[in-house]
């Protein structure tokens, strides 16, 4: 798996894994890619700094975040909770859940888990599928 650094046409910078970067290529052409804030499918890679790490004798000072980054910050959880709250957590079983639901037309949405050949398969089948941009509360301590 690989994580790009995505940008879409509003500007909105975001995290997304692929298989690849040919994966990430085939479902840009696909417009399976979408800003997760605003939903556009005008999806550029956004440039990416490396993880380099500072000389083990020196330390630096960390810097404050911003207060307008930590109001943004606020509103992505808040958006996410809302999110959550409105569908339910099926773990590992997504795939076969999201399968269920469709073909019997559950109007409730799931979030959980997936291979990523769940996912081809799922995609493949016409169920509408969406990566979250984040880690599902329910498996983190938030």
């Amino acid at each position: 798996m690989i994580v790009f650094d995505l940008k879409c046409g509003h500007g909105h910078v975001f995290e997304a894994w692929f298989g690849s970067s040919d994966e990430y290529e085939d479902q840009k052409s696909r417009k399976l890619v979408s800003c997760p804030l605003c939903g556009v499918q005008d999806i550029e890679k956004a440039v990416m700094a490396p993880a380099v790490s500072a000389k083990g004798n020196q330390r630096k000072a960390r810097q404050p975040v911003a207060s307008n980054e930590t109001a943004e910050m606020a509103k992505l959880l808040a958006a996410q909770r809302a999110l959550e709250a409105g569908s339910d957590w099926v773990g590992p079983r997504f795939a076969t859940e999201a399968r269920v639901r469709h073909e019997d037309g559950t109007a409730r949405p799931v979030h959980g888990e997936a291979s990523l050949a769940e996912v081809k398969s799922l995609v493949q089948d016409g169920i509408p599928i969406m990566p979250l941009p984040f880690s599902p509360l329910a498996k983190s301590d938030a």
